[in-house]
Formats: structure tokens, C-alpha cells, sequence
């Protein structure tokens, strides 16, 4: 029976985070395409390093609200201060695990399951960071052979110009 509550709570809890993490990258990416459509170009790269940043950091308050759902059901079940339960939370979450505070042995599944959805979560949220980041460089790379061409064409444009100038002055 112990292991059935232990299990149903692990349930609940993982798809708990897995919503979380779900509505918050979902909410994430919108806000990346809106910063990306308004054009970070316009710092260049001070704006890209902004939104890096900026994007950074909403993920880190994502991660935190995910520990607190863990930390909230360790405080009603497992532990005894509010402390303790973040603590334990997210040295579990983040695969820390010091191993100076431990469940009772009741709930002691919890802590390893939390380990491996936290570090699932985090490989999300970097795969999602990495995506930006590789959109940023793209932009850069865009720009950059956009000039390039633009050049390119003035060149030929100035070229054949000449050419012409140079056939209409052979016929006079």
C-alpha cells in the first residue's frame, strides 16, 4: 500500500510539472517569436544578448515555480518548515542531492523521481535556449549575406554601367 501512495503521488506530481513546463515553454516561445518578429537587429548584438538574458531568466523562474510545487507537497507531507521542503526540492530537482535532509521512508521514492523529472525539465528548457540561440545566429548569418549580395549587385550594377558607357563612347 505504501508504495501505491508513493506512486500515485509521483504521478500527480510529474504531470504536474509536465504541464507547467509545457505552458510555460508554449508561453516562452511566444514571447521569443513576438521579441524575435519585433527584430533584435536593431541592437545588433547587445539586443540578442538581452533576450538571451531576459529568456534565461523566465526559464529559471519556471524551473523555481516547479520546484515549489514539489516543495509544497514535501511541507504538507514529508517536512517539517518551508525551508526544508525547498531545500530538499531543489537539490533533488536539480540532481544536487547533498543528502543533509531526507524524506521519511514513507515517501522516500519521491525524491529520485523528482531528480530525474528535473533534469528531463532542465534538458527541455535548454534544448529550447539552444533553439533561440541557433534562430539568433541564423538572423545574423541572413543579415550578414544580405549585405553581402546587396554589395555584390551594386558592384555588377556599377560594372555593366561602365560597360555600357564604354559602347556608347566606341559608336561615337
Amino acid at each position: 500500500m505504501l508504495f501505491l501512495h508513493q506512486f500515485a503521488a509521483a504521478v500527480v506530481l510529474v504531470t504536474l510539472t509536465l504541464a507547467a513546463q509545457s505552458a510555460g515553454v508554449a508561453a516562452l516561445i511566444e514571447w521569443a517569436r513576438a521579441h524575435l518578429a519585433k527584430g533584435v537587429d536593431r541592437f545588433l548584438w547587445i539586443g540578442a544578448a538581452l533576450l538571451v538574458v531576459r529568456f534565461t531568466t523566465l526559464i529559471i523562474f519556471l524551473h523555481i515555480a516547479e520546484i515549489l510545487l514539489w516543495a509544497c507537497f514535501f511541507r504538507w507531507q514529508c517536512l517539517a518548515t518551508w525551508e526544508s521542503a525547498f531545500y530538499f526540492s531543489a537539490s533533488s530537482y536539480s540532481t544536487v542531492g547533498y543528502g543533509d535532509i531526507v524524506l521519511p521512508q514513507v515517501w522516500r521514492i519521491l525524491g529520485p523521481i523528482e531528480g530525474l523529472t528535473g533534469i528531463l525539465m532542465c534538458g527541455v528548457s535548454v534544448s529550447l535556449l539552444f533553439a533561440i540561440v541557433a534562430r539568433l545566429v541564423a538572423r545574423d548569418e541572413e543579415r550578414k549575406m544580405t549585405k553581402m549580395f546587396t554589395r555584390t549587385v551594386s558592384r555588377l550594377e556599377g560594372v555593366q554601367a561602365d560597360q555600357a558607357a564604354a559602347g556608347q563612347e566606341k559608336k561615337s
